[in-house]
């Protein structure tokens, strides 16, 4: 392994505020993840990975009611103090298209495509953190050797945590948080 980028190694000891943060050029910004203050690096994304987030994002944009969007790959501010940024593979949220991070309190639903090196944060880490600021929704996709399976999860507020609320293979049916029916085949 290499040596640290510069701008990398120059980087406060007692961990990033979001200030310092959000004066980052943003080609600093795209490969990592802020946790409690500390840069997590994130190894970039398989060209398997990544179509299967963008062909998501454009069948979730096709039955999105108003106000509701959908982006992928953006900042989502968990928490101000300690610094704690993510960045999910896809993000339903409504407000301005333009304004970075996305806050918790204007997002429905939040995605993440499992990958080798990610299974653990995916399955244990990401999950409590979004519950903890109340994200109703939650999915996680993992492939496996007969495709895809999306496992759904919905908030529950009292504990704070998510319950599933199903899992699919072949096609996304649900009511929740919109009616819609998904082909996951076309995903892969």
């Amino acid at each position: 392994m290499g040596a640290l980028p510069e701008w990398m190694s120059s980087l406060p000891e007692q961990g990033l505020t979001a200030e310092e943060y959000d004066r980052m050029p943003a080609e600093h910004c795209r490969n990592i993840e802020i946790v409690d203050g500390k840069i997590v690096v994130s190894p970039s994304a398989t060209p398997r990975h990544n179509r299967i987030v963008w062909r998501l994002a454009g069948a979730l944009e096709k039955i999105l009611p108003e106000p509701w969007q959908v982006t992928i790959d953006v900042d989502l501010r968990i928490s101000e103090v300690p610094l704690t940024n993510r960045r999910p593979d896809v993000i339903v949220f409504k407000g301005d298209p333009d304004k970075i991070p996305v806050l918790p309190s204007s997002t429905m639903l939040v995605v993440e495509v499992m990958s080798q090196g990610s299974v653990n944060t995916d399955r244990l880490d990401k999950p409590a953190e979004y519950a903890s600021v109340e994200i109703p929704y939650f999915w996680r996709i993992e492939r496996d050797s007969a495709g895809l399976i999306v496992y759904t999860h919905i908030l529950n507020p009292t504990t704070k945590s998510y319950a599933p609320a199903g899992a699919h293979s072949l096609t996304l049916k649900t009511d929740r948080p919109f009616p819609m029916e998904i082909d996951l085949t076309a995903l892969v």
